[in-house]
């Protein structure tokens, strides 16, 4: 059968899956009971419990000792979050076709696509900035939008090495087949985490009890053309009766998506690459050992390696970029938990982690085919963690007890940029922070206290203080009231402060000097020999950012019908002395009034001597020589303390599980209505950020169903993100909509050679929808996209089967 035709069959199976499950709506996941999508539970989980029997087939029987309840944003074991938490459960990653924790994070309304991600183009190209572009090849959380270094990531509660230069972090490092669950809280957490908590965090947990082996592969591409997948896996886990370990490897082979392969790209000049062709290698292994009934053991060691190839065209027809960046991250992290009297526990964690990025940079010459290195270099991360922590009971209170978790801690990073063409470092910088914390958890009223109108009342409160090397000590405190008038409702409200520590690249990058036409950023009425100086690069004297953070939740869990929940959340954020440069699209810069306040317009003879006198690199990209008589403006885009940003938005998220024959539906969506303006110093009048270019869509959601009937599960969900505006040409670009369908099928447990098998067919936008189109500012460089909300895949068929012995 020919691959067209294979394909086409394929999508038409889909389809017809999609259309009769379409009439569904939302979810819940059921591979925990920690929490619930988008819910923490109404009452508080004892500190210790028996563990569930696990449904999979690759559980193992409960170990003798007995886990405790990991909560993410709160320290204290089984305790309540004031803030809502979004869990995601393994199970849920695989009715829904996620083949990794990138694919998961871009499924998450809250979630912004923009940042670090495979898909996102080259942002000091397409004008997204430099924190809005794919480096490492792999993907990080953004939540609210705020960056990817304003969301913290963290795996079994340990933050991981930053990656690049911009501080995100991979999640999609973490091989997805050993997660049991990924939880998010879309709410400032510095009090609990300490900094670049300031939209959330994401805490990946893996799986502890596995038992077997696992193999599978996976083979998939893009129905247009490029991004064909050849994916291969082993997992293997056993479980004692004082322990367990999980180990998984992954190889994953990713061809490149070409512009020719599209129509909307095929004008621009080849060969230029719209999604980056990569290899992958992933390792991780979990361990936990009990020593008696007192100690546990804990270890988690990840490596991966990431390769990719990108090749771009940008402001020479007879040169292009060819990129071939190899990126590796290595996370061992020990721990030591012990039991004492009174049911308290003393924790002591420690993690290494390294990411190196070496940036391979070649310029290719058309005429003839001739490569000259331009960059090879390293952006190197390392980081060092230790933490010790203490968690019990204080006294019983009339809701129960009233809990105590404090700590103490140290980290170090380390941030190495050295090129390798001349044997320099450009950037060698490091840093320490000392940290302390404590978080009280206070059950007011419990259900027994017969009290009408309230059924429970709590109060947390949490404080932290990091001091820093660098610019000294940050103190963020938060508040959280947990009220449930009936057993069908709860209400969570939650205040804080946070914070996001400035990053070692910010601070101690070189100053970079630039003579450039004005033309070049819009420039009217000037001379052809005139010449504006562009400046950009680090200041070391950067303060951290703060927020404010408000978050106000109401949760319905009638108990008439258990298996309905629904939460709608309100949030806003005060984001002050935000660390930015002021200027990332040349495009109507020079007259764009936003800019005014960077802008030096004729600049004396000392002015331009001491500007030149603290470059650490000058280019001259006009005509002629440089002449300092002929410049007539600067144009500052250093990292500066300099913006101010305020976001706001409501949250709707909902899951109901029915019977439907002897099969069953879940029903699961969100939805997320996002307001975002930013103003910055000596410009009153504040601008949009959400619902423009480069920036998130006001509105994003997504809404399926997932059917069921023993091996066999079919799930469609569809996905939509709001138009965004160029503001340049005002004018505001389509919504975008896609439909995903999965088929699973697993044989189970039988006697033979079919016993242990699992079948998936999986496809993204199933009706191969493109993205909104825009005119971008070089139309024979640029695709004309916004890559940070929409994506150019098209439709994506896959198809897997795994062997469990």
């Amino acid at each position: 059968m020919k691959t067209s035709t294979l394909r086409n069959a394929i999508s038409i199976a889909l389809l017809v899956a999609a259309i009769g499950t379409s009439e569904w709506a939302m979810a819940q996941d059921t591979t925990t009971d920690a929490v619930t999508q988008g819910r923490a539970p109404a009452t508080k989980a004892p500190a210790k419990v028996q563990p569930k029997k696990s449904t999979n087939k690759s559980a193992a029987p409960a170990a003798t000792n007995l886990p405790t309840v990991t909560v993410t944003g709160t320290r204290i074991r089984g305790g309540t979050s004031p803030s809502p938490v979004i869990t995601i459960g393994s199970e849920q990653i695989q009715e829904e076709g996620f083949t990794d924790l990138g694919e998961v994070i871009r499924s998450v309304p809250q979630n912004f696509s923009g940042g670090q991600n495979p898909g996102v183009l080259m942002g000091n190209v397409a004008g997204g900035g430099l924190a809005n572009q794919n480096v490492t090849g792999g993907a990080s959380l953004n939540l609210r939008g705020l960056g990817p270094d304003a969301t913290l990531t963290l795996l079994n509660g340990r933050r991981m090495s930053y990656g690049g230069f911009v501080q995100a972090v991979d999640i999609s490092a973490i091989p997805v087949e050993a997660v049991e669950r990924i939880e998010i809280v879309a709410d400032g957490a510095s009090a609990i985490y300490g900094s670049d908590a300031v939209a959330g965090v994401g805490n990946v947990i893996l799986k502890k009890d596995y038992e077997g082996v696992t193999v599978g592969a996976r083979y998939g591409g893009a129905t247009d053309g490029g991004l064909t997948t050849r994916e291969y896996s082993a997992t293997g886990g056993a479980v004692w009766s004082s322990g367990g370990l999980i180990a998984t490897f992954k190889n994953v082979f990713t061809d490149p998506i070409d512009a020719r392969q599209r129509t909307y790209t095929d004008h621009l000049f080849e060969p230029t690459t719209i999604y980056p062709g990569s290899e992958l290698r992933s390792g991780l292994v979990s361990a936990h050992q009990w020593l008696g009934d007192t100690v546990e053991l804990r270890l988690d060691a990840l490596r991966t390696e990431r390769d990719q190839n990108d090749d771009y065209y940008f402001g020479n027809a007879a040169t292009y970029n060819v990129l071939s960046p190899k990126t590796t991250t290595t996370l061992v992290s020990p721990g030591i938990e012990l039991t004492l009297p009174n049911d308290w526990t003393l924790s002591m964690d420690g993690a290494w982690g390294r990411d190196r990025y070496i940036n391979d940079h070649a310029m290719v010459a058309v005429a003839d085919g001739i490569s000259t290195p331009y960059l090879h270099e390293c952006w190197c991360n390392e980081s060092r963690t230790y933490q010790l922590g203490a968690e019990g009971p204080l006294f019983m209170m009339s809701g129960g007890e009233a809990r105590l978790a404090a700590g103490v801690g140290y980290r170090t990073n380390t941030y190495t940029q050295t090129n390798y063409i001349t044997r320099s470092t450009a950037i060698q910088a490091d840093e320490s922070v000392r940290s302390a914390y404590a978080e009280i958890d206070l059950p007011l009223i419990g259900r027994d206290s017969g009290i009408p109108g309230i059924r429970q009342l709590a109060v947390t409160a949490a404080v932290r203080h990091e001091d820093y090397s660098s610019f000294g000590g940050v103190t963020t405190p938060k508040l959280g009231l947990v009220y449930g008038p009936s057993d069908d409702t709860t209400l969570k409200m939650s205040w804080g402060r946070s914070f996001k520590a400035p990053t070692l690249y910010q601070r101690y990058n070189a100053m970079i000097g630039a003579a450039i036409p004005p033309s070049a950023f819009g420039g009217v009425g000037y001379g052809p020999d005139d010449i504006l100086l562009f400046l950009n690069g680090g200041n070391p004297n950067l303060d951290p950012e703060r927020a404010r953070t408000w978050t106000t939740s109401l949760a319905f869990h009638p108990q008439s019908v258990p298996d309905l929940d629904a939460e709608l959340t309100w949030f806003d954020i005060d984001y002050k002395d935000r660390v930015v440069q002021p200027i990332t699209n040349s495009v109507g810069a020079l007259t764009n009034p936003i800019y005014a306040e960077y802008i030096s317009q004729s600049p004396t003879a000392d002015r331009l001597a001491e500007v030149l006198a603290g470059l650490g690199a000058f280019y001259n990209y006009t005509s002629g020589t440089y002449d300092p008589s002929r410049v007539v403006a600067i144009l500052d885009a250093r990292y500066v303390n300099a913006t101010r940003q305020h976001i706001s938005g409501l949250d709707l998220t909902g899951s109901y599980r029915l019977d439907a024959g002897s099969g069953q539906v879940t029903l699961r969506g969100s939805a997320s209505w996002l307001d975002s303006s930013q103003k910055t110093k000596g410009n009153p009048d504040a601008y949009d950020l959400a619902g423009t270019l480069n920036n998130p869509a006001k509105l994003h959601g997504r809404v399926g169903a997932v059917w069921s009937q023993g091996g066999f599960s079919a799930s469609a969900f569809a996905n939509y993100t709001g138009g965004v505006t160029d503001t340049t040409h005002g004018r505001k670009g389509g919504s975008f909509t896609t439909l995903d369908a999965t088929l699973r099928y697993a044989t189970g447990e039988r006697a033979g050679a079919w016993s242990g098998l699992e079948f998936a067919l999986s496809a993204q936008n199933l009706l191969d929808r493109a993205p909104p189109l825009y005119l971008p500012s070089s139309p024979l460089y640029v695709p004309p996209y916004d890559s940070t909300n929409y994506s150019a895949i098209g439709r994506y068929l896959s198809l897997s089967v795994a062997k469990h012995w």
